[in-house]
Formats: C-alpha cells, structure tokens, sequence
C-alpha cells in the first residue's frame, strides 16, 4: 500500500463540536498544547485519496511514536518510530514498506520540541468561529508536503489533520475523543517486534 494511502481524500466539510464563541488559538498556545501530548489514544475515521473511508485506533506517543490500527476488515498496520514510518500491508506478503518520518508531515507534530512560531514552518492561520486551523511544513524542505490541523479550544483539543503530499494528494482524519496521558509500551510501536508478530501469524 502507497504512502500517500495511509498519511497523504478530497477535503470534506466536517463538523466539529465546540464553543461558537471562542477566539482564534495562538501559535504558541497551539506547540504548548502539543508538547503536554506526551501519549494519546483514541478512535479515528480516515478519508483516503480515492475516497474510501478506513477507521481505528490512533495511538500516539511522543516523540516520534505513532501506531495506526485499522478495523477489520482493513488489516494494514501503520506505525512511526525510530524515525521511520512502516506500512505494513497483507497483500503484499513481504516486510513493510518504509520511509523516513523526517519525509511526512506528520514529523511535525511527533517532534521532541514542537515550535509552531518558528519562521517559515506555518503557511496558513485561521479561523472560523468554531475552530483554528492552521497549515504547517517543514522550513527546510517545504517540498515535501504540508499538514492542516484543526483545533477546538475550551479546553483546546486536536480534531482533525490533513496530510498534502508533493504529488498533489491529501489525506484527511478526523480524531475522536483522544485519552491522555495513557500507559503505552514502546513495543506497540517498534518496527522490528511487530515485523516478527506479523510473519508468524
């Protein structure tokens, strides 16, 4: 399976609960928010590039640790750490297919020290009277792609991400209630135990 599958679906107009009356977030309230994130878990629906829609569960532990599992029927297994991102795709019947985390958007966020008023890493600010949005890429190499997410405030949560990669695709999913501060062994995420899980099955 593809990358772009999995990190990088036409943009739908998604609705997402929170107080109508909040002010726009700051970019430094948004990295504060992210670097309290150390470990998040919670249920995700993802919008892919040809429109066919998976959902799971997101597990997330930072730095640089994320681990996408798919409901069935959907058995693909996406997970990111020791800077590398592994799609584990059945169909295939081989290893995974990796990349560089530093490559994906999604770097930005996995980051050990997320500063969003960092010059040139956030193209786009807005809001909309119900939620800010912002449009992050990395500085150095904007070449390859860039990440909007979506947040609500009171308290400030993360809803929503899209993934745009070089080659003009997207990729959206949207966040269900996460729960933080959760236990998560870092087995859940290493590339190598679940490579071995997977073959023995």
């Amino acid at each position: 399976m593809k990358l772009k599958h999995i990190f990088l679906a036409p943009v739908l107009a998604l609705s997402l609960a929170g107080p109508v009356s909040a002010d726009k977030l700051s970019l430094g309230a948004l990295s504060k928010y992210l670097n309290a994130m150390k470990t998040a878990k919670g249920a995700f629906t993802q919008i892919n590039d040809d429109g066919s829609i998976s959902t799971g569960t997101i597990y997330i532990k930072r730095p640089g640790k994320i681990r996408f599992e798919y409901n069935p029927p959907e058995k693909t297994l996406v997970l990111a750490s020791s800077n590398t991102v592994a799609i584990f795709d059945p169909k295939t019947k081989q290893g995974p297919e990796t990349y560089p985390l530093a490559r994906t958007p999604l770097s930005i966020i996995l980051a050990r020290n997320v500063d969003l008023a960092r010059a040139n890493m956030v193209v786009g600010h807005s809001y909309d009277g119900t939620a800010t949005t912002i449009t992050a890429q990395d500085p150095a190499h904007p070449e390859y792609g860039n990440i909007q997410l979506k947040f609500t405030s009171n308290p400030t949560e993360l809803r929503q991400w899209i993934i745009n990669d070089n080659g003009g695709s997207s990729t959206t999913v949207v966040l269900g209630d996460l729960q933080k501060g959760v236990g998560m062994a870092n087995k859940l995420f290493d590339i190598g135990i679940n490579t071995q899980e997977r073959a023995g099955r």
